[in-house]
Formats: C-alpha cells, sequence, structure tokens
C-alpha cells in the first residue's frame, strides 16, 4: 500500500470512530423513547430517524451542506461564536457518516429494548429502586449485546459511507478522502487500476471483519449475563 492508501485508511477509521462515539449515547436515548414511550408525533420521529436509510445519500450531504456550510443557519452561528467550521472538514466528514448510521444504530439497540424483560424492572422498582437506577442497573445491561453490536455495525458502514460525505466535506487528501474517496478517486485516474484493486480489497476485509467481530462480541456478552 501507498502512503496515500494509508493515509485514507488511517482517516477512515478516525472518522468512523468519531462517529460512532458522538452518536452512540444520542441513538440509546432515541432507542429507549420510540421503545418505551408513548407519545403524539412518535411516528413522525421514527419515520424522521430513519429517513437516511431510504434517502440518496448526496441528498444528506446537501441538507447538511444547507445547515452547516458557513451560511448555513447552524453553520454561521457555530462559526461566529466559536469559530468551528464543519463543512469540508475531517469533523464534518464525521458528521455525515455518522447521520448516515444513525438509523443502523438505533434500529439495533431498539431491537435489543424490546427483548428485554420488563418483569426484571419491575421487580426492580418494587425493590424501591428509581427510573434511573433502574436503568443504570438492570436496563442497560440487559441491552448490551444490542448496543455493543449497533456501534460496531454503525462503525462498519461508516467506514464505507461515500456519498453523504464528499457532498458535505469533499475529497480533500489528509482531511477528507476516506477510503470509499480514494477508491472512486483511483478509479478516475488513469493508472489507478492497481490501487482501486488494493482499497477495494481492504474495504471488503474491514467490512466482513467488523460485522464478525460484532457478532462475536454480541455472543460473548450473551453468555456473561446468561442470556
Amino acid at each position: 500500500m501507498s502512503e496515500a492508501e494509508y493515509e485514507a485508511l488511517s482517516l477512515s477509521l478516525q472518522v468512523a470512530l468519531r462517529s460512532v462515539i458522538c452518536s452512540l449515547p444520542l441513538a440509546v436515548a432515541v432507542a429507549w423513547l420510540l421503545t418505551r414511550r408513548r407519545f403524539s408525533g412518535r411516528a413522525l420521529l421514527d419515520a424522521f430517524v430513519h429517513l437516511p436509510m431510504v434517502l440518496p445519500p448526496v441528498m444528506i450531504g446537501y441538507v447538511l451542506l444547507l445547515l452547516f456550510g458557513v451560511r448555513g443557519p447552524i453553520g454561521h452561528w457555530l462559526y461566529a461564536h466559536f469559530g468551528i467550521r464543519t463543512a469540508f472538514t475531517t469533523a464534518g466528514a464525521a458528521l455525515a457518516t455518522a447521520v448516515m448510521a444513525f438509523p443502523l444504530m438505533v434500529r439495533t439497540i431498539r431491537l435489543a429494548l424490546e427483548n428485554v424483560d420488563r418483569g426484571l424492572e419491575e421487580a426492580a422498582r418494587t425493590l424501591g429502586a428509581g427510573p434511573l437506577d433502574r436503568f443504570l442497573s438492570v436496563t442497560l445491561p440487559l441491552m448490551a449485546p444490542g448496543i455493543l453490536a449497533g456501534a460496531v455495525t454503525a462503525f462498519v458502514a461508516s467506514l464505507g459511507e461515500f456519498g453523504a460525505v464528499i457532498t458535505f466535506a469533499g475529497d480533500i487528501p489528509g482531511q477528507t478522502r476516506t477510503l470509499p474517496i480514494a477508491l472512486y478517486a483511483a478509479l478516475q485516474a488513469p493508472d489507478g487500476g492497481a490501487a482501486a484493486a488494493r482499497i477495494a480489497a481492504l474495504s471488503f476485509a474491514l467490512g466482513l471483519a467488523g460485522l464478525f467481530a460484532a457478532e462475536l462480541l454480541a455472543r460473548s456478552l450473551r453468555r456473561r449475563l446468561g442470556r
């Protein structure tokens, strides 16, 4: 692998990790809200959360550009008050991948939460445990395999995100050129066939390894929890 390809790999791992770390707490909260609460507009919120799964990734990147660009309402406010610029930066690439991977995390965590035995929570309540105590000591450990599987799946999906990233963050070597964008750039080069093949093989191996690791970790946690 060339230095540029190692750089793209390192950047992809950084972007994917940042996107998962930043969005995982929100994904847990949204999954809990959609599973355990009944309120007006719940169906609308559910549909909104899953929109990135059905909309073109380029459209998601365009919307992020409108909102978080320097002239966008959120981006202008961040830049004017804190000097923070997200569009065409590594942070922007992480934001785009986080938005695209968020529905995967929510769906996986939600399935895990739906399988939690409510009787155990009720037993904890009768013993005097408050809502937060019940969540931290009973619910959260039982849904941990789902949270872990969701996080790893989102991480792997983030490694392969292309459309939203290139639209919102662009193709800047060392800053936003992740593996998928590096693959696209190699395909556009007259002599980029060998580089494209290496990057494609690496991406395939990372995706397969990530999904396999997610399943193994989830099984290990379930065994430790006696499930």
